[in-house]
């Protein structure tokens, strides 16, 4: 039986992929700031994916489980590894750190496989999250690679972006609810505004803008809209999971 929505699910899954394929290219050719704008979209496909395959009257299949898996460990876990270890721009403030931004890279790597593979697995039939999913940590990296990596809002920081980065690791794999951002949830409509921010935010740098013109400085806004909207996901998710068993929550 072929489903119209399962179809069309199937294709959002590779086109988060390919995005995912593409920020790795770009990245490495030496362009971070549209590989951060494909992470993004990605995001989209992301969602797109899931609310597709919610409306779909089969069963949830397997395979689309492992296809999405795979694909966001492409994207939210090769791509941003990716754009952690390699720094084309500012190279002499990067070039003492290479060997740590390496390592910090392959870490943060491991630690979106390790979520994803135990999401696979074991916990994708919870209505929420253990661990903070690896799209919302690639844009909270996107957020941090925009204050201290390209254009470095606050200045290039190699310290303050590994720190973030260890945090960031470490989160994806804590034992913490957080909360699945759909029809409902408290937070959707911040994350919502935080998807628009970033779009805000990227789309100018694209132009690269000087240094204190108009649309520098609406980018500078906008990531802060976005540093705002992410640490509300950090910070406030996990007070948004009801974990009470389905069956005692009110109808």
């Amino acid at each position: 039986m072929t489903d119209r929505f399962r179809v069309a699910a199937n294709l959002a899954t590779l086109a988060n992929g390919l995005l995912g394929v593409g920020a790795v290219l770009y990245t490495l050719a030496g362009n971070k700031v549209w590989a951060m704008l494909l992470v993004v979209i990605a995001i989209g496909f992301d969602g797109l994916d899931g609310l597709l395959s919610r409306k779909s009257p089969l069963p949830p299949s397997a395979f689309g489980r492992v296809a999405d898996s795979v694909a966001d460990a492409t994207t939210f876990g090769v791509a941003p590894a990716v754009m952690i270890a390699v720094h084309t721009t500012n190279v002499a403030a990067w070039q003492p750190y290479a060997t740590v931004f390496l390592l910090l890279g392959a870490a943060y790597l491991a630690a979106a496989l390790a979520r994803l593979v135990y999401f696979t697995a074991r916990a994708h039939a919870l209505p929420y999250f253990l661990g903070v999913p690896t799209p919302e940590s690639a844009l909270a990296l996107v957020v941090a690679l925009l204050f201290h990596d390209t254009p470095a809002f606050q200045t290039v920081q190699p310290i303050g972006l590994g720190v973030g980065v260890v945090v960031l690791a470490g989160m994806m794999v804590v034992p913490v609810p957080y909360p699945k951002v759909r029809r409902g949830s408290k937070l959707r409509w911040a994350m919502a505004a935080t998807a628009v921010f970033a779009a805000v935010a990227l789309v100018p740098l694209q132009f690269r803008p000087p240094t204190g013109s108009a649309l520098y400085l609406v980018a500078d806004v906008a990531a802060l809209g976005m540093l705002v909207g992410v640490a509300a996901y950090y910070l406030v998710g996990p007070f948004t999971v009801d974990r009470r068993p389905a069956a005692s929550r009110a109808p």
